[in-house]
């Protein structure tokens, strides 16, 4: 087995991108249902998991796109699974594809990469001036509020939760409900009550979609409150998502969820940005672009660097050839 990748990161999130892998289905939704079991997912853990990923390790599967509206596909992949929305992994998509040539790019303007996702069809709108990105835009899915204020028994006291949808469902409450705050120094609780609680909302009937392929909760976010910009709302937050997974970056489909109940609530008001931090101090600014019957389009605003390349490879007789996990 010999895979090349290339790799970036959004605001400290890393992404894998790969070519090749096998896949099958006719839209990308399909694809990843049949990753799930089939030969993509052994090709996800030999890359994702140690010892030559690891345990908060993200990336991404190009496929082809659903129709000629977009310019390709992706799947994204976590050390538990596929995912059905990825932000950050949108934004680095967005970055790739101009810097690789795949998608012709504006060096003094606007470029619309315009990628098929498992829960639909996102856009990432890379601005550069004189061909140096500046800012990448990721445009979202519908996003909408769930169910409000849910009472949850947890073992950090009663709480109330949010269910919301921001390309994949997410549980939502302040940190300091359980005692917490968003800081490096209070990850391993952060990571254990966002298990906890993604696990006890999992099956709640608002966690249930249309589609059956979005259903369940994909992970919690965890928010400090700091106040007001003069743009708008200034929040901190950690999404412990797939199971126990730390995204490093603000999270760009969460960011989309909290954008989407911020307006819902009125905190984010018309022409308002919410300025969004993560655990690590890394930044995301975001917005509602345009509003739908059940809830907004938002746009989340950041950038992604490139990492660097590799080539993975497995050595005769390695005894840890389908990688492990210590979560």
């Amino acid at each position: 087995m010999r895979w090349s990748t290339e790799d970036w990161h959004t605001a400290g999130e890393p992404f894998r991108i790969v070519h090749g892998v096998p896949t099958h289905g006719a839209t990308v939704a399909e694809r990843r249902v049949e990753a799930i079991t089939g030969e993509a997912d052994g090709i996800r853990r030999f890359l994702c998991l140690e010892p030559r990923g690891h345990d908060d390790m993200y990336g991404g599967f190009i496929t082809p796109p659903d129709d000629d509206g977009a310019d390709f596909g992706v799947l994204f992949w976590h050390k538990d699974g596929f995912s059905t929305a990825c932000g950050h992994g949108t934004i680095a998509l967005g970055a790739w594809a101009v810097r690789t040539g795949l998608v012709a790019s504006d060096p003094d303007g606007e470029t619309v990469v315009t990628i098929d996702v498992p829960s639909g069809r996102v856009q990432a709108r890379v601005r550069q001036s004189a061909g140096r990105i500046e800012e990448i835009v990721f445009r979202n899915v519908e996003s909408r509020v769930l169910s409000r204020g849910i009472p949850l028994q947890t073992s950090r006291g009663e709480v109330t939760v949010d269910l919301v949808f921001g390309g994949a469902v997410y549980a939502t409450l302040p940190a300091s409900a359980v005692g917490l705050s968003v800081t490096p120094s209070d990850t391993a609780e952060l990571i254990a009550i966002g298990r906890e609680i993604k696990w006890a909302m999992n099956e709640h009937p608002a966690a249930q979609l249309a589609d059956a392929r979005l259903s369940g909760v994909y992970g919690t976010i965890l928010f400090d409150d700091l106040g007001r910009t003069a743009d708008g709302p200034h929040q901190r937050n950690v999404t412990v998502f797939a199971d126990g997974e730390v995204d490093r970056s603000p999270c760009g489909s969460g960011t989309a969820a909290r954008v989407a109940l911020l307006a819902a609530t009125g905190e984010l008001g018309e022409g308002e940005t919410l300025t969004h931090d993560s655990i690590i101090g890394t930044r995301f600014l975001a917005s509602v672009a345009a509003r739908t019957s059940e809830g907004i389009i938002p746009e989340v605003r950041g950038n992604a660097y490139r990492v660097g390349a590799s080539i993975f490879e497995l050595d005769e007789g390695d005894p840890v050839a389908d990688g492990f996990s210590l979560r």
